[in-house]
């Protein structure tokens, strides 16, 4: 066996320049990474292609998971909201088959976002329920895709449930424009937002549900601040956790979708998490005000011939009647549900229906109950037969009116005589007819 050879050991230079050789054979593509790149390359040009074409992904059959730990994105202060997708590098490569399994993919996950917050918006729904029986309101606010998803909920709380107009309000930064055109800059004005918060002549029965996916949007954060110190009660609805929008608001929703499949762009699984969220907030409150019987929407306005023939078949469904009768029971209620569907059980008019309804705080089931009445009992009328007899230990009349089988001279007088007792075989110390 040949013993190694000895020699001097490597100098500074000698080191440098084996390692910028590693480095470049690390960086070297390997022969299957070239062969893989260069088949997909000429596949599309013997079909006539100019460009290449790129594998188009298969969505995954297994159940969901949990977001994977994703590229760091380009600031460290940047919210997962606001970071690039380490998912879809090569999204804009994508065919529109692949476009369309990516994007449906990862909305998916906003519904598990949702479900994850289960237990805050429970707690929300709580919290607000008390000051919505005191007849407080319920108002949005938001900017961008956040404030028109509340103005959204709290328009269509009047024909879903009959809630007041009045008692349902949106405010998005910008105002009215800002819901068919964005209005630039208008987001990042906190007093506006606080402003506009006041102007709504809050109470302390008031409830404001703040919304924004980064949670830092300073029209939100300046409506949040107005809304606490009016005393009423705020929800903040959030896709970032630590948000200064989280500590803002007496109850937190946070819902942690993480960055979009195109970067920032939280329209996407960050607006639909929040679409869901609203929902959820605003129909269980309704259903807890007793705007709903068994599953059915009792409550609703019927503000249009689809909703007319709703109404009809609720009614019909809720009470058991004949389309006839749930018809003519609908008319005479002014073609509320609720009205007409305890007319219809109870067998009452609208009126007193609505009079029930009112005493039950809506709930049809309450109304519904039978009704208590004090139980008087009858005047006893008095007769020779049932009369009661003398008391225990006295004697027995034996007068001349207690001869057997004949009516006394003082009963034929009147109703009120004294009664007096036969004898016979069943005992003068025994009560008639006890």
């Amino acid at each position: 066996m040949t013993a190694p050879k000895r020699g001097r050991p490597p100098d500074k230079a000698t080191k440098a320049a084996r390692a910028a050789r590693a480095r470049a054979q690390d960086a070297r593509p390997g022969a299957d990474e070239v062969a893989t790149t260069a088949a997909a390359a000429r596949g599309p040009a013997r079909r006539g292609r100019t460009t290449p074409e790129l594998a188009t992904p298969v969505p995954s059959r297994r159940p969901l998971e949990p977001l994977p730990g994703l590229a760091p994105g380009p600031a460290p202060s940047a919210p997962p909201t606001e970071q690039p997708s380490g998912e879809h590098p090569a999204l804009d490569s994508y065919d529109s088959a692949a476009l369309v399994a990516a994007f449906v993919a990862d909305q998916a996950r906003a519904a598990l976002a949702v479900q994850a917050a289960a237990p805050q918006l429970a707690a929300a729904v709580e919290a607000a329920l008390p000051r919505l029986r005191r007849h407080g309101r319920l108002i949005y606010a938001g900017a961008g895709t956040s404030g028109r998803l509340g103005v959204l909920d709290s328009v269509e709380l009047y024909p879903t449930f009959s809630w007041p107009r009045e008692r349902a309000r949106g405010l998005i930064a910008g105002g009215e424009r800002a819901m068919f055109a964005a209005i630039e800059g208008a987001e990042d004005d906190a007093a506006q937002g606080a402003a506009d918060l006041r102007a709504m002549a809050l109470g302390r029965d008031d409830v404001v549900v703040l919304i924004a996916a980064s949670g830092t949007t300073p029209y939100v954060l300046g409506a949040a601040e107005a809304a606490r110190a009016r005393g009423a009660l705020t929800i903040g609805l959030t896709n970032n956790r630590g948000t200064p929008l989280a500590a803002a608001c007496d109850c937190t929703i946070v819902l942690e979708t993480g960055p979009e499949v195109i970067s920032g762009s939280t329209r996407l699984k960050a607006g639909t998490a929040q679409k869901i969220a609203l929902n959820t907030l605003s129909s269980s409150l309704m259903v807890r005000l007793h705007k709903v019987y068994g599953n059915l929407m009792v409550d609703l306005r019927a503000t249009n011939t689809k909703l007319a023939r709703r109404a009809l078949a609720l009614t019909m469904r809720a009470s058991g009647a004949a389309a006839a009768e749930a018809r003519a029971a609908l008319a005479a209620s002014g073609e509320r549900v609720k009205v007409a569907v305890v007319m219809l059980k109870a067998g009452v008019d609208a009126a007193t229906a609505q009079r029930r309804l009112d005493v039950a705080g809506g709930s049809v089931h309450a109304a519904l109950a039978p009704v208590a009445t004090p139980a008087v009992a009858p005047a006893p009328v008095m007769t020779p037969e049932a009369a009661p007899g003398p008391a225990p230990g006295h004697a027995p009349d034996t007068g001349p009116d207690t001869v057997p089988g004949v009516v006394p001279d003082s009963v034929k007088a009147g109703a009120h005589a004294a009664p007096r007792r036969r004898s016979g075989s069943r005992g003068a110390d025994r009560r008639r007819g006890g």
